[in-house]
């Protein structure tokens, strides 16, 4: 398990943060899924060959099936302890799987077809693995909608954060680019992160640690809202401390 930390605080640091006050079997629990997340969330950054990245893609695919199957783990770190996870849980496999094929588009310079494309593709890979989460600690159906809602938030709250980044590698990351479209988009987020917290009750306290790795998308998005110029400017994440800050009370209240 100590591979597995090490693997998440280094390239998922804002994830590993929100488990720091989780206890030891919720770790266990959440470590291989973020660990997963993201080794398939990097297969498309890795190589210029979009042959290799599918490749890649096509690997993680395989893991999953051989979990479904129940046939033993592949030589990889994270396979085996995310067999146990996703074995001891009861998590759908499709639910992998959808977070796989959404990263198909990372591996390709075309835009989104619509709106639609681009909501999809936010449920799939940040709506999916909260989903997953949340699941392996607990929740039960009921809790799918607030999950998800709050998974929305923080996913476009992340994806407004790195489209500087995402630019500066040819993709295309919105489908209006226009203040104003981000502006709407952004108080969209809002939204939906207020009916998450408006429906909070669902989700069992033992779920917070999923839900905590959210917790700067509402400043996040009201900065958007209020200067979407920021995102261009790469000046959307508030400072260090203050993020770490408002972690530890999120953490400490029990409230995200």
């Amino acid at each position: 398990m100590d591979d597995l930390s090490t693997l998440v605080q280094q390239g998922d640091p804002d994830r590993y943060a929100a488990t720091i006050a989780a206890s030891d079997d919720a770790r266990a629990r959440l470590w291989p899924l973020y660990a997963f997340n993201l080794e398939v969330a990097r297969a498309p950054w890795v190589t210029q060959e979009p042959l290799i990245a599918e490749m890649r893609l096509q690997f993680w695919t395989d893991v999953l099936d051989d979990i479904a199957a129940r046939k033993p783990a592949r030589a990889h770190h994270v396979a085996a302890p995310l067999a146990q996870v996703w074995q001891d849980a009861e998590l759908p496999v499709a639910l992998g799987h959808g977070i796989i094929a959404a990263r198909q588009w990372d591996i390709y310079r075309a835009p989104f077809a619509d709106d639609a494309a681009f909501r999809a593709y936010l449920d799939s890979t940040s709506g999916n693995l909260m989903w997953l989460a949340a699941r392996a600690l607990g929740a039960s159906p009921q809790a799918e909608a607030p999950v998800r809602d709050m998974a929305f938030a923080s996913g476009l709250a992340n994806w407004l954060v790195a489209i500087p980044q995402l630019q500066a590698a040819g993709r295309i990351p919105l489908v209006d680019g226009r203040d104003s479209a981000v502006a709407a988009l952004a108080r969209d987020g809002l939204a939906h992160l207020a009916r998450a917290r408006a429906k909070r009750h669902l989700v069992p306290a033992r779920a917070l640690p999923a839900l905590l790795t959210g917790w700067q998308a509402g400043v996040i998005l009201r900065r958007a809202a209020q200067a979407p110029g920021l995102v261009a400017q790469d000046g959307l994440r508030p400072a260090e401390f203050r993020r770490r800050g408002a972690l530890v009370l999120r953490a400490l209240s029990g409230r995200w």
